[in-house]
């Protein structure tokens, strides 16, 4: 009977030594937003493709988190009538807005060590960023495009690496513009719908390059002006 048991406990061991232990992989998010305004169902459309999914997965993302919005609910239902909830080893999420803010869904993004989560990315519509920079062309367009900054300055507060996708379909907004002098300063990369994949290779190398926000000396909110204060005078664009 001894020697059962010790034939056993000796069986165990071995099953153990040479058992493959596969540790859980770390999850990494990839966080999408549109905004609470505006539909942009080419980022949705973009941002669901498979291509962008094989990208993600050969990037090592484990999660897609997407706000698509109200109009974007159509895009999402059909892609999880077709895929399912994971493609290419990517889990796939979407809603349509977060009434109490985005804050949470950045910070999943942002990662942490100590809920074992890599850095992941936000992608964001440029929309929010109209009028960052005093160049649009009246106070009243300034003012409509300051009451949108929230995703984007919370996404440079928390540090995450971030994209800024601009809607073509939208005429005279600067979008292109803005995104460009962002991505110049080396705040975010400048997003295109043609090709998301290149975006996410480029955040890649923003990761370890990209500016913390505020910029350095500028304060938060040095003259009472704003992220629109701090990114005229980074940039150059002074009243």
């Amino acid at each position: 009977m001894t020697q059962d048991k010790e034939r056993q406990s000796a069986l165990q061991r071995e099953v153990i030594a040479t058992t493959e232990i596969r540790p859980q992989k770390r999850s990494k998010v990839c966080f999408v937003t549109i905004g609470a305004t505006a539909s942009f169902n080419e980022l949705v459309s973009a941002v669901l493709d498979p291509s962008f999914l094989l990208a993600l997965h050969n990037a090592e993302y484990t999660d897609l988190l997407v706000q698509h919005g109200h109009e974007g609910v159509e895009i999402y239902s059909d892609f999880l009538a077709l895929h399912g909830s994971t493609l290419h080893d990517v889990q796939v999420t979407g809603f349509d807005f977060d009434k109490g803010g985005l804050t949470r869904q950045m910070c999943l993004a942002r990662g942490a060590v100590e809920v074992d989560s890599k850095e992941g990315l936000v992608i964001s519509h440029a929309g929010e960023i109209y009028s960052l920079l005093s160049i649009v062309p009246d106070e009243s367009s300034k003012s409509k495009g300051k009451k949108g900054s929230g995703s984007i300055l919370a996404a440079l507060r928390i540090g995450a690496p971030l994209v800024v996708v601009p809607n073509p379909s939208l005429l005279d907004n600067h979008q292109v513009q803005l995104a460009k002098a962002l991505a110049g300063q080396g705040y975010v990369v400048h997003g295109r719908l043609d090709d998301l994949p290149r975006a996410l290779l480029e955040s890649e190398r923003l990761r370890k390059t990209h500016k913390e926000w505020p910029p350095v000396n500028s304060g938060e909110d040095p003259s009472g002006r704003g992220l629109a204060g701090v990114m005229d005078d980074e940039m150059g664009f002074l009243d």
